[in-house]
């Protein structure tokens, strides 16, 4: 009799254990089914300028319906797509003003920001105004600030992107070089394009270390752009655009699908 409770109690605690392995492998299946929305955050690159076709919903921040993010949602239907990417948008700019649609359904996370907290802009304006000597002291500021300053603001957006995504794959997206070198191109000097393309190194590779830090995938976009860079004669970069200034060094549509959705197929 007392063999028989015995073995009576225990396939009970065998049961309610089976039962409770199987109802928590259950929870985090339907967990891991739901997180398949896409939030897309960033600056300039992520929302499409230089592309053409804004949304005008999106105002100033010019959200494309050509940018890398529209695209590949286009192609992956997940379940929620939320672009909060923003023209002129810095690190701070993510982190107080793009990260609400990020939960518990968010599977991917796509982010290109850092080159407007660099000074991006200004530096392509002494560049393009100015000597090569005032170029590349330019330059050198620049990288200063990437060495110094920039790693701690990509660490805040980093950190905030992943406290409230827990557990989305979190794609880091680079930013192109700008110039074929050693080719006849009218324009900027040979010495200056050389610069801009090793301060763009440079960004890409302190973004790069800190997504690593964060254990986030960084997609790097030169690989793609190579052959399409401006002086190729096959761009995907807009040079100076006098027509449209705030276009200028960047992406064109084709340049937003040849090249940055490449890099975010090719990491998500």
């Amino acid at each position: 009799m007392r063999r028989s409770r015995l073995v009576g109690y225990l396939s009970a605690v065998v049961l309610a254990v089976c039962t409770a392995l199987t109802g928590a492998a259950t929870a985090q299946a339907d967990a891991s089914a739901a997180a398949t929305g896409y939030v897309a955050l960033g600056d300039s690159y992520a929302s499409g300028v230089g592309a053409g076709s804004y949304t005008s919903a999106s105002g100033d921040c010019k959200r494309s319906t050509k940018a890398y993010p529209q695209l590949w949602a286009a192609a992956h239907a997940p379940s929620s797509f939320d672009f909060t990417a923003c023209s002129g948008a810095r690190t701070s700019d993510v982190v107080s003003g793009q990260l609400a649609p990020l939960g518990a359904g968010t599977g991917l996370v796509s982010v290109t920001v850092g080159g407007n907290d660099a000074g991006f802009g200004d530096v392509m304006t002494t560049c393009v105004l100015q000597s090569d000597s005032a170029c590349l002291s330019r330059i050198a500021t620049a990288e200063a600030y990437l060495d110094s300053t920039l790693p701690a603001n990509l660490n805040s957006v980093y950190s905030a992107i992943r406290a409230k995504a827990p557990g989305a794959r979190v794609v880091v997206v680079g930013y192109p070089r700008f110039y074929r070198l050693g080719a006849t191109c009218l324009g900027l000097s040979e010495t200056k394009r050389a610069a801009i393309n090793a301060g763009s190194d440079h960004l890409n590779r302190v973004i790069a270390q800190r997504a690593a830090a964060h254990g986030f995938t960084f997609a790097d976009v030169r690989g793609p752009f190579t052959g399409h860079e401006i002086c190729s004669g096959s761009s995907w970069l807009h040079s100076v655009n006098w027509l449209n200034v705030g276009e200028s060094y960047h992406p064109t549509a084709a340049g937003q699908s040849g090249g940055y959705l490449a890099a975010l197929n090719s990491a998500a």
